[in-house]
């Protein structure tokens, strides 16, 4: 297909937004002084380093953003839906941070240190989204195919069958799900995330000030993800597409994304909930920035949802979409 010029100037558009923000922020601070900041900075500097934090973690890899940001940003088909995706989801999260900073300032937060959360949070987050993916595929209720996983038989018969592409729409994206996924997400704990708790808060001169630093990281996240939400939610109108295959498309491919992403999220989280040492698994890239610096079970779980799971949620909606507009036109 030839790419819509509109839909892919917008795509570069929002690329070379989001690659001029975050020059502008490494260009005040650099990286080592990102993610090493000194004691005794004043209040100004600590939520201008955070909000930088922030622009980093939003623009890179981080397996509790992407994915779902991707899943809800696609199922709204459209750039202005990207960015809506992208704003709620993140809003959630910049709650979650401003609690965790509070907790850091307070001394609170140090459980994270003692105990490790990313296989209740990968679980839990996991969950959630195959319950909202479910819904956009089949209903409200979850169906996990254990039956036919086990050498079962399917209880609906695939036989193509004349139906209009209206009628075969799967159901709306849930889009104010995604404050409940930025909420949860929030919970998960990475390099960002103790630079802010454990470095940034307890500078802070009261107790008043200190959900700042994790407002100003999460308003860091949000610009990114918005950015992000707008270029994957454009996705499909640089196609030359008609409106009815754009909707199908986007929702069918939101909706395999979350659910079997949810799954697979659900099983990792599981499967360092009993073997907690995989988690500390990671092969170092060089690169000295987080959610970068090693390929690890965060890394991996961004590729399996956005890259694998994602990707052929998008081909197989497009061929279904192809075929049942071809059945309807004989």
């Amino acid at each position: 297909m030839i790419l819509a010029r509109n839909g892919l100037s917008t795509m570069i558009n929002m690329a070379i937004m989001g690659v001029a923000l975050t020059i502008l922020g490494l260009g005040a601070f650099n990286i080592n002084f990102l993610l090493h900041p000194p004691s005794q900075l004043t209040v100004g500097e600590i939520l201008i380093v955070s909000l930088f934090l922030g622009m980093l973690h939003g623009i890179t890899p981080d397996e509790h953003t992407w994915p779902i940001t991707f899943s809800y940003a696609v199922g709204e088909y459209s750039t202005r839906g990207g960015i809506k995706a992208g704003f709620l989801f993140s809003l959630g999260f910049t709650i979650q941070r401003a609690l965790l900073t509070t907790l850091g300032f307070i001394g609170l937060a140090y459980f994270y240190i003692k105990y490790n959360l990313d296989g209740p949070v990968y679980f839990i987050v996991g969950l959630v989204m195959a319950i909202a993916g479910s819904y956009i595929l089949r209903g409200k209720y979850i169906h996990i195919p254990f039956d036919v996983l086990l050498g079962g038989h399917q209880h609906h018969t695939n036989e193509a069958r004349r139906i209009p592409l209206h009628e075969a729409h799967p159901r709306e994206v849930p889009i104010k799900m995604t404050i409940v996924h930025g909420l949860i997400a929030g919970f998960g704990f990475g390099a960002y995330a103790s630079i802010i708790t454990f470095v940034l808060a307890p500078q802070m001169p009261s107790i008043w000030y200190a959900p700042l630093p994790g407002l100003m990281f999460g308003i860091g996240t949000m610009i990114m993800q918005i950015i992000l939400g707008a270029v994957f939610g454009g996705l499909l109108r640089a196609k030359k597409f008609s409106e009815e295959e754009v909707k199908y498309i986007g929702r069918k491919t939101a909706g395999i994304t979350l659910y079997y992403g949810g799954i697979t999220f659900a099983l990792v989280g599981l499967l360092i909930i009993f073997l907690p040492q995989i988690d500390a698994w990671a092969i170092s890239t060089g690169i000295p920035i987080p959610n970068l610096d090693a390929i690890d079970i965060g890394f991996l779980l961004v590729i399996s949802v956005v890259g694998i799971i994602g990707l052929y949620g998008i081909i197989k909606s497009y061929r279904e979409a192809v075929k049942l507009h071809d059945m309807n036109s004989k």
